[in-house]
């Protein structure tokens, strides 16, 4: 098509095997968009094509890719929220028929399904990464993954285990929970564990955990999406990525009250705490 629309945060431009999509930057666009800066979509990549009203007198373009096609969403599992998507761009309503006409044009180019994809169709953020998590420091070359402790906020179990080197050959996947919950993380699965990884991240000398300004989603994300992406190209051993896990109520319940307590300490808004409740009560 070679033609380009351009909405909120974003601008696609149509070629005749892709989607190169360009993201703004600015105060206002999320920062992940900044982080990724721009991204080529292969049509194989994408499952479907949508277009639907948006919020405030918008509508919102949503190519949907596949499973397995973008480490960044396989990473995320279902995590990010709808402003953090990177396969919606959000226009003004009265670009409606524009954008019908793209969706229809998108849908009539896109290949027979042939099912999911054996490799990953779009690119990860390229190594090298690092990133500040609440107990160590994550770092990643392209073809290991290091941590290094932090005195202030790292267990006694991860300082007896000494700081950690994980070649991506000896990986089968990764576990990434979202920084803007409670338990946020970041947990490297080895192919072949010594022992079983402990469940809580916090003793797990193969996991950094988050916190408030620590693991933000621009930057924790796409290192766990080109860890990832290493891993799928290292070897024949299939690719892990832990689904969110519901929450047991009476969790949810006491992170509420921990968040509370947070509310009333001053650590946290008024808007962040009614935000992150609602968050925690749509987990039930």
């Amino acid at each position: 098509m070679g033609d380009v629309l351009a909405g909120f945060h974003a601008a696609w431009e149509f070629e005749s095997d892709s989607v190169l999509i360009r993201f703004e930057r600015g105060i206002r666009t999320p920062k992940l968009f900044q982080a990724l800066g721009e991204r080529r979509v292969p049509l194989e990549a994408i499952e479907a094509v949508t277009l639907a009203p948006g919020r405030r007198g918008t509508v919102v373009l949503h190519a949907v890719p596949k499973a397995g096609a973008d480490p960044l969403m396989d990473a995320a599992a279902g995590q990010l929220k709808e402003g953090c998507d990177p396969y919606r761009l959000v226009l003004p309503s009265d670009r409606e028929t524009l954008a019908e006409y793209y969706a229809d044009e998108l849908r009539a180019r896109l290949p027979e399904d042939t099912g999911p994809p054996e490799r990953h169709l779009v690119a990860a953020p390229e190594a090298p990464l690092r990133f500040k998590a609440y107990d160590g420091r994550a770092a990643f070359d392209g073809t290991s993954v290091s941590f290094r402790w932090f005195w202030t906020g790292a267990s006694s179990a991860k300082w007896k285990a000494g700081d950690q080197s994980f070649p991506v050959t000896g990986l089968s996947g990764v576990e990434w929970r979202s920084p803007e919950v409670f338990e946020g993380h970041l947990r490297l699965l080895r192919r072949e564990p010594a022992s079983a990884q402990p469940a809580q991240a916090d003793q797990d000398p193969a996991a950094v955990v988050f916190g408030l300004g620590y693991g933000p989603v621009h930057e924790s994300l796409p290192f766990a999406a080109s860890v990832l992406a290493a891993v799928r190209a290292s070897g024949p051993a299939p690719v892990t990525v832990v689904p969110a896990p519901r929450r047991d109520p009476a969790d949810i319940a006491d992170r509420i009250r921990h968040l509370g307590e947070l509310h009333e300490a001053g650590l946290v808004t008024d808007e962040e705490f009614t935000r992150k409740k609602a968050e925690l009560l749509a987990e039930l």
